[in-house]
C-alpha cells in the first residue's frame, strides 16, 4: 500500500503487486489521501482486452489508473491520449492514432529546444478543465516512461498526421470533436460519461486547436512551434 499525488489530488493505493508503486516513485507523498483505490482480480483480468500475455502486475497498474481517472472526472480532470511537451513553461499536446509518430515528434522537440523543453507525459497525461486549462504529468506515460511530476498551462492541442512536407493550420471545433472523442478516456458509467462530454466541450472551446502534417525533421518542429506559440 502506498500514497501518491496526481493532478493535485491524493490517492491511497491498496495494491497487490509492487510494480505500480515502483512506477510511481516520483509521485509518492506523505499527504493524507482523499480516497483509497483498490482493484479486484476480476478487474485486473478485464484489462487484458487484447488477450496478450501481459503480466498481472502490469494489468493491475492499468486497472488502478482507470479507477483514478474515473474518480478525477468529478474534479473536472480527464485523461487525454497524447504526447505532451512543455517549452518555456507552456505545454503542447500532440494527439493521433497509435503509431502515427507522436513520440518521435516530441523527441525532435527535446533535441531542438534542449533544456527549454520538458516532457510532461508521453502517452496518458491528465488535463484539468476549468477557468484555466492545466496538464499534469503522471507515471502512466507509455513504453518509454517519459514523464515528469509537473503541471503546466496547456497552450494548444495538435492533431498530428504524417506527410512528406511540413504544414500546420488551425482546425475547426466540429472537425476536431470526433477525433478528440476517440482520445479522451470514456467511462462506461453514464453520468460520468455525460460529465466527460461536457468537459470535452469546454476543452475544445478554451484551447487552440491545430492539425500538423509533418515529416521527421527539425523543420517540422519549427513549423509547429512558431505557429502554436503565438
Amino acid at each position: 500500500m502506498f500514497t501518491m499525488r496526481l493532478a493535485e489530488h491524493t490517492f491511497k493505493i491498496d495494491n497487490k503487486y509492487i510494480y505500480t508503486e515502483k512506477m510511481c516513485q516520483r509521485y509518492l507523498t506523505d499527504d493524507i489521501a482523499e480516497v483509497t483505490i483498490f482493484v479486484t482480480d476480476e478487474e485486473i483480468i478485464k484489462e487484458n482486452i487484447l488477450n496478450k500475455s501481459y503480466p498481472n502486475d502490469y494489468l493491475e497498474s492499468l486497472a488502478i489508473y482507470r479507477k483514478v481517472c474515473e474518480y478525477l472526472i468529478s474534479k473536472d480532470i480527464v485523461l487525454f491520449h497524447g504526447s505532451c511537451i512543455a517549452v518555456d513553461n507552456m505545454a503542447y499536446l500532440f494527439t493521433a492514432k497509435s503509431g502515427t509518430g507522436k513520440s518521435t515528434h516530441t523527441r525532435l522537440w527535446r533535441e531542438y529546444f534542449k533544456s527549454r523543453a520538458v516532457m510532461v507525459n508521453d502517452d496518458k497525461p491528465l488535463i484539468r478543465i476549468s477557468n484555466d486549462i492545466m496538464v499534469y504529468g503522471t507515471a502512466w506515460s507509455g513504453k518509454h516512461h517519459l514523464d515528469n511530476n509537473i503541471s503546466v498551462p496547456l497552450k494548444a492541442i495538435c492533431v498530428l498526421e504524417r506527410d512528406d512536407f511540413n504544414h500546420i493550420e488551425k482546425i475547426g471545433k466540429k472537425e476536431v470533436y470526433p477525433i478528440f472523442l476517440q482520445q479522451i478516456y470514456r467511462p462506461k458509467d453514464i453520468p460520468k460519461m455525460m460529465k466527460t462530454l461536457s468537459l470535452l466541450d469546454i476543452l475544445i472551446n478554451k484551447v487552440e486547436l491545430y492539425r500538423l502534417g509533418c515529416n521527421i525533421s527539425q523543420e517540422a518542429v519549427l513549423t509547429a512551434y512558431n505557429t502554436m506559440k503565438t
